[in-house]
């Protein structure tokens, strides 16, 4: 028995070191059809004798979407009382337990209820990966952490919900679910997306056609990106190119550090590059010297940073380019990325010397310099 009993312990040790394969539906906006699609694949996939389980899905009572939970297993899920409310989140634990061949997580993006485990479903859906269990999720682009600000700027919605673009990189099949604006729109007024006291808001808020435009080339750059890393890192030697390796400098400046890390970040993806994040601490921004707002902002921009897949460089130097030349010489850097200064014209010329200096060096050591706006 002890023999049987150690066998299944090593069994077990076996079974969570594989882990899950991740495939993810991402689509422009809320009703593509990334939710029935999933459901779909589950109907066929359980045709095809696989074991697959609802783990958490969202139909938004789509008539001909929540029609597909006919004949599928939905795993009950985990209910929370908080502030007076009843809520209910994905149960975790049940799958891990159930241990399904694949199981189906809508609403990656989605932020659990204070007192869950995991703050966030794409860590919920991480460890389930983690414990063998293949795993199935939808997301819109909007989520998308290093999009926040072009998300923005598009639809001047600070989506609050989003997802470290490391978790897509880890999927091993990303799916765009692509409509134009016009057949949106038609699925919109003909009551497939929102129930028909919400669609003329909609129509005048998100759903606007050039929104819709911009939104669904940002979800097909993503995905031909995504497509471009899988095939570099499948066949060996697939491109005859330099390994991309970049660095963000940025300052204590909140505003333009955000700008710099995010953009930063997409050129990293669509390079299938590794990165870094410099921030140079001078004399006059020490711990004990630096305003407390701006310490916080800093954290706040190293933790995004680091969410976005970089690793952070901090280093004590009075001078700014040495402390660049330095970083760009020991990690290898092939593009150099600054935010686009903010100076006045007196400033300007006391630093021209500055960035003649970075300029030089950098075009001597074949490194790109890139000014981000």
């Amino acid at each position: 028995m002890e023999n049987e009993n150690d066998a299944q312990h090593f069994l077990d040790l076996i079974q969570k070191s594989r882990k899950g394969k991740f495939k993810i539906y991402i689509g422009m906006s809320a009703g593509v059809g990334k939710t029935f699609r999933m459901l779909q694949e589950a109907h066929s996939l359980l045709r095809n004798g696989i074991d697959v389980k609802i783990g958490y899905i969202e139909t938004h009572m789509r008539k001909e979407t929540h029609e597909l939970l006919s004949g599928l297993t939905i795993i009950p899920r985990r209910t929370i009382f908080y502030k007076g409310k009843e809520l209910e989140e994905l149960d975790v634990q049940a799958i891990l337990n159930l241990r399904p061949e694949v199981v189906i997580v809508d609403e990656l993006a989605h932020t659990n209820v204070e007192g869950s485990k995991n703050e966030k479903r794409w860590q919920d859906v991480l460890e389930i990966l983690e414990a063998g269990i293949n795993v199935i999720s939808a997301v819109n682009i909007q989520h998308i952490e290093s999009l926040n600000s072009a998300v923005k700027r598009i639809t001047n919605i600070d989506v609050q919900e989003r997802i470290p673009d490391n978790v897509l990189r880890l999927a091993d099949e990303v799916v765009n679910i692509d409509l134009t604006s016009e057949d949106l729109i038609a699925r919109l007024k003909e009551g497939k997306i929102y129930t028909a006291d919400k669609i003329q808001m909609a129509l005048q808020n998100f759903f606007k056609s050039e929104q819709i435009l911009q939104l669904r080339e940002l979800a097909l750059k993503e995905v031909a990106s995504q497509v471009v890393r899988k095939v570099e890192s499948e066949v060996p030697n697939v491109h005859a190119l330099r390994h991309e390796k970049l660095l963000a400098c940025i300052s204590s400046n909140d505003k333009t550090a955000k700008i710099v890390i995010r953009k930063a970040a997409r050129l990293a993806s669509y390079y299938n590059g590794s990165w870094y994040v410099l921030y140079v601490e001078t004399p006059p921004e020490t711990p004990t010297r630096i305003a407390l707002d701006k310490q916080r902002h800093l954290i706040n921009n190293f933790k995004l940073a680091v969410q976005l897949g970089a690793e952070v460089i901090k280093v004590e130097n009075s001078n700014i380019v040495n402390a660049i030349l330095t970083t760009v010489e020991e990690k290898q850097i092939t593009t150099v990325c600054i935010g686009k200064p903010h100076l006045n014209l007196f400033k300007v010329i006391l630093s021209t010397t500055i960035f003649r200096r970075l300029l030089n060096k950098l075009s001597l050591s074949n490194v790109d310099l890139v000014i981000l706006s």
